[in-house]
Formats: C-alpha cells, structure tokens, sequence
C-alpha cells in the first residue's frame, strides 16, 4: 500500500526501493486469473489440453478456440488477457511464415519462442505501455523431431519443460504432473492424463464440453479436438 501511496506502480518503467517493478506483478496476478492450460511432450507428440472456462450453450463453441495453430509444426495458448495473447500469437503466425518463405523451411520453436518474449520484456521496459498481461504456453516438434514445450512469462523470460501448467491452479497442477507424468507417454495417454488431472481437480464440475485440446503428433500436423470427441479419453 505504500508503493501506491508513492506512485511506484504508475509505470512499468520505474522500480519501487526494494526492486520491484509493480505493474509486472500485477500482470503477474492476472496471468493467475486466467483459465487453466497444460502441456506436455509425449512420446511420439506433443500436447495442449485448455480449460474454455465457457459455459454458456448460446455460444457459438468454435469462436472460443483458444489455442492457436502457430504453423503446423507448433500450436500454443496464453493465461491471462486474451486479447494480449491474441495479438502476439498473430505475430508469430507471421514470423513463422516469413521464415518458411525467407529460408525455405518450418522456424525452429525455440527461435520463435524467443522473438515473442523479446517483444514481451521490451513492454515491460517503456514508459507508457503496459505490460502484456499474458503467459503463452507453445508446444513445438522440430524437423529435427525434437519435441518441446515453452512457456513465457509477462517479463519477457522462457522456460522449456516436459509438462508443465499455467493460468488458475497452475501450481496444483503441475504438482499432479510431477506425480504422474511419465515421458514414455504417447499422445493418446498424454490426454488421458491431462483430463484425469482436470477431472480430479473440478470433481463434480467437471464438464468435457469445457475443454480443447490439440496436438502434434509424429507427422508434424496439428490436430484439435474438443466436445464430444473427447469422451473416449475419460475415465469411467
């Protein structure tokens, strides 16, 4: 309260005496507000399973797609403010294609990973512009067929990891992916697992008409799946 009393947490751009920047921590908070994601390298895949958090049945249910076909090779999805996470996902679609078109060939996930996060941190730096109130969660397989998940945060930072969540309960997730992850898993029992966890974690609220997932398997080819189709993947 102090901070704000004192106008630290007016701009991104000025440091509070004990060397935080408030506004990246209250980006940091709406991130936590956000719908929950998961993601995890399967043994011949990659997937993303997304919370929609939608449940009006007026809705037309395909306009509340959240996760995005970056290129074929790489799908991704944010926690936060959508609208943030729309416009930098837009951004790497067109990175992606420029780079197929420059050089011939699909972009490396971690390349394009990190061109994002450099835009991220610069909105983190400048005086008059806020912070982008998103974490994006890419899941990629290379030509090389190396299978990765990045996440990045409202600093600018990136992570790789095996499994990992974030958005609302990311922390209660990612402590049930650390029980019961296994890298041996395929696709297939990768979205088992993932709904399992959302299963357990919402108990009588769960609803398999809220969730969306995508993956990219072998072939490199983005798949999504979502409503009715997903009912074979849950436990009984």
């Amino acid at each position: 309260m102090q901070h704000q009393i004192m106008g630290y947490d007016r701009t991104s751009a000025i440091f509070s005496p004990d060397g935080h920047l408030l506004q990246v921590e209250y980006a940091e908070k709406t991130v936590r507000l956000g719908s929950s994601s998961l993601g995890m390298v399967a043994s011949d895949g990659v997937v993303i399973i997304v919370d929609k958090k939608i449940k009006d049945r007026l809705m037309v249910t395909d306009s509340s797609a959240k996760i995005f076909e970056i290129d074929s090779h790489v799908a991704a999805t944010g926690a936060g403010i959508l609208s943030d996470a729309r416009v930098l996902l837009e951004r790497a679609q067109v990175l992606a294609q420029q780079h197929k078109v420059t050089y011939d060939s699909p972009i490396d996930t971690e390349s394009l990973v990190k061109e994002i996060a450099n835009v991220k941190q610069a909105y983190s730096q400048y005086g008059g512009a806020r912070p982008f109130g998103v974490a994006l969660l890419f899941a990629g397989l290379d030509q090389d067929d190396k299978k990765s998940i990045y996440v990045t945060d409202v600093t600018g930072n990136y992570f790789g990891y095996k499994a990992t969540a974030i958005g609302e309960n990311d922390e209660k997730i990612k402590e049930m992916l650390r029980k019961d992850y296994k890298e041996t898993l395929d696709v297939e029992g990768c979205v088992k697992l993932g709904l399992d966890i959302f299963k357990r974690m919402f108990g009588k609220n769960f609803e398999i008409s809220r969730f969306e997932i995508a993956y990219i398997d072998k072939d490199k080819v983005f798949k999504r799946l979502a409503g009715d189709e997903l009912r074979k993947f849950i436990k009984q």
